[in-house]
């Protein structure tokens, strides 16, 4: 408990940057972070505190971003109620995580020259059940796709480089967003992606080579096609209520 309590005070002084991202003093900030952090430890329960501090170590990007310090890459997950699971998150949760992040970038200087991409894991019910193309073939007694033991056939010219046993895929179809003034604005892009398409992204940005021996960023598809980098940024901000979703103000 005591270790626990101490990696949330070390963090305070940082914390304390971030309500001016949101209009809120650094002398407020920090009163209702401390006044929160003494609520939960007079509850006594660890559970509680170990939440608490999953909390900070997310608050430290929010840290980076009001003090302009980001890392040129960060990845991002929410907490369990907030991360869109099926059974356990509310997507109204989802949605008050996803804003309160994309608000945060879009109110700082940051935003300029900024791309968030939203990905999720896996389908967990919430949308559609469409067959992709089998790119990774598996044969271990746990595939079930064509046939017991079975997922896809090997191609004499397999460029995921042969049997990758295990990683069956693709699965359901699932949503990528892309969010950044160099964003297409109201357009989708029919390539075929996977989350190692954002691996791949990020390689090709700094020109860092593929993993190899059957690397899935090696046959993603580019996000390429959701930006536009001719001449200036497209995209303005657009601020969005946390909860109702509904616009709390605009770029014209």
């Amino acid at each position: 408990m005591i270790a626990t309590i101490g990696s949330l005070v070390t963090q305070f002084t940082g914390i304390a940057g971030i309500g001016e991202l949101y209009g809120m003093s650094r002398a407020l900030t920090l009163f209702l972070a401390t006044t929160a952090l003494i609520a939960i430890a007079g509850t006594g329960s660890y559970r509680r505190m170990q939440y608490a501090a999953l909390s900070i170590d997310l608050s430290r990007f929010f840290i980076a971003l009001a003090n302009r310090n980001l890392p040129a890459v960060s990845f991002l997950k929410a907490r369990a109620f907030q991360d869109g699971h099926a059974g356990y998150s509310d997507p109204l949760d989802e949605q008050s995580f996803i804003v309160s992040v994309v608000n945060g970038v879009m109110r700082s200087p940051e935003w300029n020259e900024t791309a968030i991409v939203i990905a999720y894991d896996d389908s967990d019910g919430w949308y559609d059940h469409v067959m992709g193309p089998i790119v990774f073939q598996s044969s271990t007694s746990d595939d079930q796709l064509l046939a017991t033991g079975s997922c896809g056939q090997i191609k004499a010219s397999d460029p995921a480089g042969g049997t990758q046993n295990g990683r069956c895929g693709y699965g359901p179809r699932l949503p990528l967003l892309v969010i950044s003034p160099w964003a297409r604005t109201n357009y989708i892009d029919h390539e075929v992606t996977d989350q190692s398409s954002i691996i791949r992204f990020v390689k090709d940005n700094w020109d860092v080579p593929r993993n190899g021996n059957g690397s899935a960023d090696a046959v993603a598809g580019r996000l390429n096609g959701l930006f536009d980098f001719d001449d200036r940024p497209h995209a303005g901000r657009l601020i969005l209520d946390e909860r109702s979703g509904t616009i709390v103000s605009a770029d014209r």
